[in-house]
């Protein structure tokens, strides 16, 4: 049986322990969760990216890499993504767990203080970082940026947000672009790194069997050693709609694709969030949904057509792969199976196979450790920890008034295409 543990250890500096048997590995992750701004989103990732090349006492990536070794082949890495109006940055370590070990080595222990180590004392020379790891980095950003921009559902997806939330955070590339990239430097990345320690939401997830108290100390001693201030991060929920924006952009492409924005209000309690995410499955976000049977299979109309919800801004998506003429033929169906859940018109079949979809969904994500941390850190961002057993208690429970309740709440905004010539 799973047990959580969650401590303050620091001003806005949580540790969360979720002790399981499940693994012979363990994974250590420390995110720092700070508003969005183009000032400094580009700046955050690169420093995702540097921050695990060396440290002061691993001056090197191959120093580093052997002490890895070391930990029995720990895996050292980072990412960026966002969270509402928010940005993520994630350092993260994984190896055996400590039974695992020869000789009662406490590898837990020792791969708590590399991680520290890594964000607390990185490779400098004066106050900056060093020139070779800065552009090392820079050249890997520019090519995230390439490759998000070579996959063209990436693309459209990155493309129709920045449109439809051009007013709000959320509308920020998760990493920032290139042109934001060109204004940093060695520098402004030690200014920028101070910053995040100093001012930031710090989210610490522990997910394995062995003890995790040696590791909360060593993180809370490091924590509770620089002056810290936890800024808000709340964000924004956008209720009503003017008008359905349209744009078009026509590319070298050989398959239209189309996202279609719909603003669903806010979800205040667990029940109200699941009941969404119910909705929105029947909709389009499993293989019995509305989308996937009636305007995929039966009309012909889309590749793909799936539907999916960004909980944090109110916000569902669908995005749909079509050929040109089928554009706004495709567009009115998916309408028309909207207005049909907002009229009732909602099978048993279709709420059954919705719920068992949802519910494996959410069981699945323990199967790893880093499914249970992601699906923990999204419910400590909600201020609660439930655990995806008691989310499918809740789904098992959920009629289809409530159902139909959510529904009525999906509001177009944004129409974006992505044409081909």
């Amino acid at each position: 049986m799973d047990s959580i543990l969650r401590n303050e250890i620091g001003e806005g500096v949580y540790f969360t322990t979720i002790n399981t048997n499940k693994f012979k590995t363990t994974r250590l992750s420390v995110s720092f969760v700070v508003p969005m701004t183009r000032d400094t989103s580009s700046s955050n990732a690169l420093l995702s990216g540097i921050l695990t090349r060396s440290t002061k006492d691993y001056p090197s990536y191959t120093v580093l890499s052997k002490r890895l070794c070391e930990l029995y082949g720990a895996h050292l890495s980072s990412f960026v993504r966002k969270g509402g109006d928010n940005q993520i940055i994630t350092l993260f370590i994984s190896g055996i767990d400590d039974k695992y070990a020869f000789q009662g080595d406490n590898v837990l222990e020792d791969m708590s203080k590399l991680l520290c180590d890594v964000i607390f004392n990185p490779r400098l020379e004066g106050e900056a970082f060093t020139e070779e790891e800065y552009n090392q980095e820079r050249r890997q950003f520019d090519e995230a940026v390439d490759s998000d921009y070579n996959n063209k559902r990436i693309y459209l997806i990155n493309k129709a947000t920045e449109s439809m939330c051009k007013d709000e955070p959320y509308g920020l590339p998760r990493i920032g672009t290139k042109e934001d990239a060109d204004k940093t430097s060695k520098e402004s990345l030690y200014c920028q790194w101070k910053n995040l320690l100093h001012n930031s939401r710090v989210e610490i997830f522990y997910v394995g069997e062995s003890p995790s108290n040696n590791a909360e100390k060593i993180f809370k001693e490091n924590f509770n050693s620089i002056e810290r201030r936890v800024p808000d991060i709340e964000s924004s929920i956008l209720y009503n709609v003017a008008e359905v924006r349209e744009e078009k952009e026509i590319l070298d492409i050989t398959q239209s694709k189309m996202f279609m924005g719909f603003r669903t209000g806010k979800d205040e309690t667990a029940r109200d969030i699941m009941t969404m995410r119910l909705a929105v499955a029947i909709l389009g976000g499993t293989a019995h949904s509305k989308l996937f049977n009636n305007v995929r299979e039966k009309l012909s109309l889309c590749y793909y057509c799936s539907a999916r919800y960004i909980k944090p801004k109110g916000i569902m998506f669908i995005e749909s792969g079509v050929e040109k003429e089928n554009i706004k033929k495709a567009q009115q169906a998916i309408l028309n199976e909207i207005e049909d859940m907002k009229c009732g018109n909602i099978t048993d079949f279709e709420i059954k196979s919705a719920k068992l979809s949802l519910c494996n969904d959410f069981i699945s994500l323990t199967d790893n450790e880093s499914g249970l941390e992601i699906w923990y850190f999204s419910q400590a961002m909600c201020g609660e920890l439930m655990s995806p057993k008691e989310a499918c208690s809740i789904v098992k429970e959920i009629t289809k008034e409530e159902i139909i309740e959510k529904a009525k709440k999906f509001t177009l905004d944004m129409v974006y295409v992505l044409e081909s010539k």
